[in-house]
């Protein structure tokens, strides 16, 4: 297992041991922010069973929309891969954007131009003040992992994805891959 220091880009794999907390459970974060102030991210890997036509009248596609974590989640926020038609985006990392126009995301939804594998919304973020994410660091709750997917990681993810990240730590992380969500229920 390769654990490296937390950087904007890199994505937060939830330990085991943090099976409790039904919204980072079996969460895998992408970091668009970390920095002296702290940190923002987005969980992946957590679907809320809306559509973007449930908080957008205007948007006639119905992209699914996940949960990016405990923080302002009333709000919609956005990753994706097309800065080259969403002016305002701010890089998290190689090919990778947050944010921009919400009018012209919805615009070029609707005109076919961006597709779900180029964008992905969130209700809410995760984040941590100073120093938080660190001490959350130090106890084991989170893997920091390179972001080897660079801007695919918008379509990469999907239920298994949790699972595949634990695989790929190997080690004794392999074996909780397998393991059942719920301890109890073994």
């Amino acid at each position: 297992m390769i654990s490296i220091k937390p950087e904007k880009g890199c994505l937060l794999i939830a330990e085991p041991s943090i099976f409790t907390d039904s919204t980072f459970s079996r969460a895998v974060i992408l970091l668009a922010e970390h920095n002296e102030n702290g940190s923002v991210g987005f969980v992946l890997n957590k679907l809320n069973g809306y559509k973007l036509t449930d908080f957008v009248p205007s948007a006639e596609k119905g992209f699914l929309v996940y949960n990016g974590g405990p923080v302002d989640s009333d709000q919609m926020y956005f990753i994706h891969k097309r800065s080259d038609l969403i002016e305002g985006s701010l890089e998290i990392s190689t090919g990778v954007f947050w944010g921009g126009s919400f009018e012209k995301v919805i615009d070029e939804v609707n005109k076919g131009h961006i597709s779900p594998n180029d964008i992905r919304f969130f209700l809410g973020y995760s984040g941590w003040d100073f120093n938080q994410l660190e001490e959350e660091l130090r106890k084991n709750s989170w893997v920091v992992s390179e972001n080897t997917y660079k801007s695919d990681i918008v379509s990469a993810v999907d239920d298994e994805f949790w699972r595949k990240q634990m695989i790929g730590l190997g080690g004794d992380y392999a074996l909780w891959a397998n393991a059942p969500e719920n301890p109890n229920l073994n």
